[in-house]
């Protein structure tokens, strides 16, 4: 019996040193505990803020599919993109007198459009061709632009004439860049999820990445107008390696095949041509085409307003602010209303996407003709809400469409070809608005006549569309 306790004993005994000897590092110990204390509370900014996006961007079966990796990207081409913005807006604007000004961003827009309209026809049918080249393409954008930035970097300061050529080549990389996305979405989505839900957290998590951005810009412009393409390089380099983590099955093909824009197979063949008999070539039907057309007029009139009101506000400012607190002003009021259209557009499960393409065209011409009217700072930055508004849920309800109408065989084509369209409806807006003289009433006047005239051809396909879906298909929710 005695035996039998001495192990319990001899524990205890052994536990009293141990203690001890605890006792004796403890000096040491708690230094150490310190130090990793310390070292926890400055990386927790940083790993706490960093787990908070995974998290975000991952939620709800996002990063089993790889969209979350996708949003993530994304928000490294917004961030990058607003930084080689703030870089220039100096440059381009406030730097010469505004004739010359013009001048200079009407050549840079007509070289700009020059190459759009060749490579529109090219865009959409590579990606039919090459689409195992997706990641690739994502990188090549990514990359071209982190070069560029340093090329400007150089020029900002020299100003040089590699300024132009060089931020030309940034333009169309992330043009180019936004058309292959639009092409990936459909491949990442998750299970349960429509390509309005993943589309609006892609697009959300573009521009919370530039409202971050955009601060982080003007203080390092404040330092020297190179460092936001510093910051830039750094962000397109990340993008470059983000594009390649993302799941092989972007660059899969498998079941897809080509779509035309046509609205019916007379049009798109025309009476003396012979039908196609590949059975994968289809048409996307009028509610699409209609709602793409709705959606370009859109596009053209935030291209015209940007070029429009970047040059009116430098000449004109709102009362009492500068030219430069003028266009931010209006550039906070239309990113706000971007970022509400696509938060609506996620929220709201419509069972008629082409009634909101139609209220929301009819909301932006209505508020165009009305600042055009009554011409103010108020019902400038208004109209330039509006706008991101309705171009946010009609891109919105125009994927609704997509999704819904186009057979899954052609729909990533027809992503990739509708986001072309749009880029170049928004470089020929950007062109009217250089030219038009700088009078406001006048020049919203124009922007009001191009959203009207996009709404009056659209309206009555669009409705009457609606009316034949309701009965006749199943909507998307």
């Amino acid at each position: 019996m005695a035996a039998a306790k001495t192990p319990p004993g001899a524990t205890g005994t052994g536990g009293s040193k141990g203690v001890k000897g605890s006792s004796r590092l403890n000096g040491p110990g708690r230094l150490g505990g310190s130090l990793r204390a310390v070292g926890r509370a400055l990386h927790f900014p940083v790993t706490g803020t960093a787990r908070g996006i995974r998290k975000a961007t991952h939620a709800h079966g996002a990063g089993e599919s790889g969209l979350g990796k996708l949003i993530e990207l994304h928000g490294v081409n917004g961030a990058g993109d607003v930084m080689i913005t703030v870089a220039l807006a100096s440059t381009v604007f406030f730097s010469v007198p505004t004739d010359e000004a013009r001048g200079r961003v009407a050549l840079y827009l007509a070289i700009t459009m020059a190459p759009f309209t060749l490579l529109a026809p090219v865009i959409g049918p590579l990606l039919d061709r090459v689409p195992h080249g997706r990641r690739a393409a994502m990188a090549g954008a990514m990359l071209a632009r982190a070069l560029l930035a340093i090329v400007l970097s150089g020029a900002v300061v020299s100003g040089g004439l590699e300024l132009y050529p060089a931020a030309l080549g940034v333009l169309v990389s992330s043009k180019a860049y936004g058309v292959v996305r639009s092409a990936v979405v459909p491949r990442l989505l998750p299970p349960g999820f429509s390509l309005v839900k993943a589309n609006s957290r892609v697009t959300l998590g573009g521009l919370l990445a530039t409202g971050v951005a955009a601060p982080i810009g003007a203080g390092l412009q404040q330092i020297g107008p190179r460092y936001p393409l510093y910051g830039a390089f750094v962000l397109f380099v990340a993008g470059t390696i983000l594009s390649f983590t993302l799941p092989p099955k972007v660059d899969s093909a498998k079941g897809e095949d080509r779509a035309l824009l046509a609205a019916d197979e007379q049009h798109l063949h025309g009476p003396h041509k012979k039908p196609v008999k590949r059975p994968g070539l289809r048409t996307v039907g009028p509610a699409v085409t209609h709602a793409l057309a709705a959606n370009a007029a859109i596009r053209c009139l935030t291209g015209f307003l940007i070029f429009f009101l970047a040059f009116l506000l430098r000449e004109h400012p709102i009362s009492g602010q500068s030219a430069a607190v003028s266009l931010a002003i209006v550039g906070v009021s239309a990113g706000v209303g971007n970022a509400l259209g696509t938060a609506v557009g996620a929220w709201l499960r419509s069972r008629a996407p082409e009634i909101i393409i139609v209220t929301v065209v009819a909301c932006v011409a209505g508020a165009a003709i009305t600042a055009a009217v009554f011409f103010g700072a108020i019902l400038v930055a208004g109209l330039a809400a509006i706008a991101g508004f309705a171009q946010a849920l009609a891109k919105l309800s125009l994927d609704a469409l997509i999704q819904r109408d186009v057979p899954e065989l052609v729909r990533t084509s027809a992503f990739a070809r509708s986001e072309t369209l749009l880029q170049m409806s928004w470089v020929l807006g950007g062109a009217v608005g250089i030219v038009v003289p700088l009078n406001g009433t006048a020049g919203l006047a124009v922007g009001a006549a191009i959203v009207g005239t996009g709404w009056l051809t659209t309206v009555r396909g669009l409705l009457g569309s609606a009316r034949r879906g309701t009965t006749g298909r199943a909507r998307v929710t």
